[in-house]
């Protein structure tokens, strides 16, 4: 059997002694005294044939560190594997991971196969600039195949609750790249699937509008007077009297365009691919409004662009434009410790239209609201413009004058 001192004696021309504590370890003679290679001599089970799997050289690797790998090796045996076919699987599993992608890399990859299918440039990158602002700044550099449900949770958690719909797109974004990842061998399955149950339950839909922090409808008239004109008339202001008056999203008059708007008829016509329902949305315009519109044509050049509310740019005013009005006016809403936000204000003229006896089916379609029942949404042929006419400008007598004549 060796011991440390037979090693150390070992010279050059002595022949190959065998441990004889574990079955098959082998040390052969090197070129000087005290130098040797260990050597794990076996027949293979996957071919029958006799292989030598070199184990180290000595001193470098002592006595009990060749027996430990011997003893590795020969546990292999036993369960029918060749040691080194197990270790060269081993070497190129590890340069395989050497190779994988990081999740920012991957991500990349599949921005680059699913831009031909965007349907505007926009949209393009949107995809990808939403994963590099929630996601790359956590999780990016790492690679795929190290990637937990935690990571992917720990990322999304700052927007779970606060920003639902984009925290939600973001996963799917998230699961699209990993399920490429698994589609390429780099995963077994992508972990996304399963975050939600990390996370706390977010809102409902419905639940979503009703928490967008509001100005009270009863508060409306007097933030209308006391903000938005008083001091200076900012574009701002102007976009946010619009947005409550005609209870539409800030996107619709951010994007609003000149040919849209028919004053003499008194009608703003939405195209449906500007909808978030799909479908062409009419908006009723009253004198109040036209008159508006009218002074602003006054005062820009439609054939610079199509535009109503340009930028510097002659491009889209940023989405943050309202909200900032907002907060530098610190408005209140109805939700403690947040300030209102542009949407909310079609939850205030909501609970107005009920408060003042108006039906359900009207002034959802003032919001633009899809009907979800199908066999209710069937008996709908009309979007009831004349009706949601006579309910605006009541709205608007509210807001503009308080509810006094």
């Amino acid at each position: 059997m060796l011991s440390d001192a037979k090693v150390r004696k070992i010279k050059p021309g002595d022949k190959p002694i065998s441990d004889g504590n574990v079955k098959g370890l082998y040390l052969f003679p090197g070129k000087s005294v005290g130098k040797a290679k260990w050597v794990f001599r076996f027949v293979s089970p996957e071919n029958g044939k006799r292989r030598d799997m070199g184990l180290g050289s000595y001193p470098a690797v002592p006595l009990k560190e060749a027996r430990d790998k011997g003893i590795q090796a020969r546990r292999l045996l036993e369960n029918g594997k060749d040691p080194l076919n197990e270790r060269q699987r081993l070497l190129e599993t590890e340069q395989r991971k050497m190779l994988l992608p990081t999740f920012a890399e991957a991500a990349g990859k599949v921005h680059e196969d699913l831009k031909a299918g965007f349907r505007n440039e926009k949209h393009s990158n949107q995809w990808i600039n939403t994963l590099e602002q929630y996601v790359f700044p956590s999780i990016g550099s790492i690679q795929v195949s190290n990637l937990s449900p935690a990571d992917f949770a720990g990322a999304l958690k700052p927007i779970w609750l606060e920003k639902p719909e984009t925290a939600s797109r973001v996963k799917q974004r998230c699961d699209a790249v990993m399920n490429w990842c698994a589609a390429h061998g780099y995963i077994m399955a992508s972990p996304v699937g399963v975050v939600s149950q990390l996370l706390p339950k977010q809102p409902g839909k419905r639940e979503r509008v009703a928490n967008q922090p509001a100005v009270p409808w009863r508060d409306v008239p007097a933030f209308v007077q006391n903000v938005l004109r008083q001091g200076l008339q900012t574009r701002s202001k102007l976009m946010l009297e619009i947005l409550i008056l005609t209870a539409a999203r800030s996107g619709e008059v951010r994007l609003m365009e000149w040919p849209e708007l028919d004053l003499e008829k008194g009608i703003w016509t939405l195209p449906a691919q500007r909808m978030k329902a799909k479908v062409a949305h009419r908006v009723p315009l009253s004198p109040c409004l036209i008159e508006l519109f009218e002074n602003l044509l006054e005062e820009v050049e439609p054939d610079m662009t199509k535009l109503v509310f340009p930028s510097r740019n002659n491009t889209p005013v940023s989405d943050m434009t309202l909200t900032k009005c907002l907060r530098d006016h610190k408005v209140a809403s109805d939700t403690p410790d947040r300030v209102a936000t542009a949407h909310g204000f079609r939850s205030s003229f909501r609970d107005w239209a009920s408060e003042n006896g108006y039906p359900k089916d009207l002034a959802e379609r003032a919001l633009a609201h899809t009907i979800k029942n199908a066999t209710e949404a069937a008996y709908h042929r009309t979007d009831l413009l004349d009706q949601r006419r006579d309910m605006m400008l009541a709205w608007e007598a509210w807001v503009l004058k308080g509810g006094e004549d």
